[in-house]
Order: C-alpha cells, then sequence, then structure tokens
C-alpha cells in the first residue's frame, strides 16, 4: 500500500493523471456542445460548420495541452521515456494521427468541401461529411451505370489525401467535356449531318457554354493552363462500316447523363425530319445465297451378265 501510495504521490505520475482528466473533459465538451449546436440551429449549413468548428478548437486545445505537458522544464529527467512512449504511440497510431492530420489539411487546403463530387482511392462519390478521421461519401458507379447513386455510403480515411490523387469534379470548374459518337451511312448528306448535330448541341447546351465561360476564366487566371473551346465541336473519321462524327461538348457535371439523352433524342428527330438525306447506321449482315446444285445420280439400267 505504501509503495502505491509512493506511486500515485510521484510528481510525473501527478501530471499526467491531471493531463488525462483534462483531456476527457475536453472530449466530453467537444461532444455536449455538438449536440447542443445540433439541437439549437435549424440551418444545416451553419449547423455543420458551427460542430466542425467546436471539433477543431476542441482538438486544437488538446494539442496544447500536450504540448504544453511534453515541454515542461520540471520533466526533464524523464526525456528519454517520453521520447520512447512517444515514438510508440505515433507508430501504433500513425494512421490516426495521419487521418487527423488529413483533416486539417482538408479543411485549411480546401481540397474539397461537403457537396463536392470527387474520385478518391478508386471511389468516387458525392461528399456527404467530413470529420476529423473520416471523409464520407455517396458512393457513385460500381454495378450502376453512368454518374448514379449506388446507394452505399463509403467512408474514407482523411489520411489518403497525402496517399494519392484526389480527382474533384466541382471545385474551381463545375462543368465537364464529355463526348457521344454518332454514326451515319456513307449514302448520307455528310454536311447536312455535321449541321444537325452542332446545331443541336447549341441549342440545348447553349446556357452551359455561357455560364461555364466565366469560371473558365478564372481557371485560366488562377493556373498554368491553355484555353481551351467552349463551344460544341464534331470530329469525322471514316470506318469500315459507317462515318463517325464525333460530338465534344460542355456540361454539368451532374447532368451528364441525363444531358447525353437529351442530345441523342434531339439528335434522332432532327435526322428523321431529313427524309432519307441522313441516315442512321448500325451494324449489319449480309447473307449471300448459295446456289443450288442439281446432283443427278445415274442407275444402272442393267445388271451385268
Amino acid at each position: 500500500m505504501d509503495e502505491l501510495l509512493d506511486f500515485f504521490n510521484n510528481p510525473f505520475v501527478l501530471r499526467v493523471t491531471k493531463l488525462l482528466l483534462w483531456i476527457i473533459v475536453l472530449v466530453f465538451a467537444i461532444g455536449f456542445l455538438r449536440k447542443q449546436i445540433k439541437k439549437r440551429i435549424n440551418d444545416v449549413s451553419i449547423r455543420y460548420k458551427a460542430q466542425k468548428g467546436v471539433e477543431v478548437v476542441g482538438y486544437f486545445m488538446i494539442a496544447l495541452l500536450l504540448l504544453v505537458f511534453f515541454t515542461a522544464k520540471n520533466i526533464s529527467d524523464y526525456t528519454i521515456i517520453i521520447g520512447l512512449f512517444t515514438a510508440g504511440i505515433t507508430f501504433t497510431l500513425q494512421e490516426l494521427i495521419l487521418s487527423i492530420a488529413g483533416s486539417f489539411y482538408i479543411f485549411l487546403v480546401r481540397v474539397y468541401k461537403p457537396g463536392d463530387r470527387i474520385e478518391i482511392n478508386g471511389i468516387k462519390g458525392d461528399v456527404i461529411d467530413i470529420d476529423s478521421i473520416y471523409t464520407t461519401l455517396m458512393e457513385m458507379g460500381e454495378w450502376v451505370s453512368s454518374d448514379n447513386y449506388s446507394g452505399r455510403v463509403v467512408k474514407i480515411s482523411n489520411a489518403f489525401v497525402f496517399k494519392g490523387p484526389i480527382k474533384n469534379y466541382s471545385m474551381d470548374f463545375p462543368f465537364i467535356w464529355d463526348e457521344i459518337n454518332i454514326l451515319i451511312t456513307y449514302d448520307s448528306d455528310i454536311a447536312m449531318a455535321k449541321k444537325i448535330v452542332v446545331d443541336s448541341a447549341v441549342d440545348l447546351l447553349s446556357d452551359y457554354t455561357e455560364n461555364s465561360r466565366s469560371k473558365w476564366n478564372e481557371l485560366l487566371d488562377r493556373y498554368y493552363i491553355e484555353n481551351a473551346t467552349l463551344e460544341p465541336t464534331v470530329a469525322v473519321s471514316l470506318t469500315d462500316n459507317w462515318i463517325a462524327l464525333n460530338l465534344r461538348y460542355i456540361t454539368d457535371y451532374k447532368l451528364r447523363r441525363s444531358t447525353k439523352h437529351r442530345l441523342f433524342e434531339y439528335i434522332e428527330q432532327s435526322v428523321l425530319r431529313t427524309n432519307g438525306a441522313v441516315s442512321l447506321a448500325s451494324t449489319t449482315l449480309q447473307l449471300l445465297k448459295i446456289p443450288e446444285v442439281d446432283v443427278n445420280i445415274k442407275k444402272e439400267h442393267a445388271k451385268r451378265t
């Protein structure tokens, strides 16, 4: 019992105990304030930012406590022990520490924010939450075609912001380029077909083109990047079976699938109104009739005697 009392009366043990108690108090305070903010603030955006602000301040205070503890002069005799202990904790919790550092990096550098569509660690989706350890995505793709939700909510460690590329579809330029191929037969009027495709894209996508122009100019001013054509363009290529008209256009990053559907529908109706001057092509097979073979077998009229 005396040894146990001597252990707890040790100044270093007392300081460690106080440190742990302060950390526990701060963690509970963070949780309490988050719950109060959730109850009292109705606006989703303001509530989300306030909760994240409480988390950031709380973790900063914990880091400050640790800094004061490890730099105090009266524990200089324990430098080696503390160094070994810190190294062990750092190695054991390196993924957690990297995740927390990643959360600060995400918020300070604005790598992405809730509402952005990103692809990270091979997973694509819309960001629905960012906490101190995980980024939560509403997944897209996988067994679902195009840019549709799969229905799965995916949590990705914030540490991945340091480990690989992050593809952001919406941060600086919320538009993307897309392409479709229109296939026509060789006996079609190519000039008319090109006009139909370009006019259809201009009629349907003029708003996207105009809205994207200012964003693109901001991108040119901010980054070292070459200028690009925002208006719809068509490139023609010849194949063994048909003429391919490749339409390149710009659209909203969230409306890629619906835009492609509207374009195909609009172009098909315009082609039908040409009364055969332009015909859509498809893979065809021509079956050749095999000539009939007349086989005449002569029977012996008489048996040899």
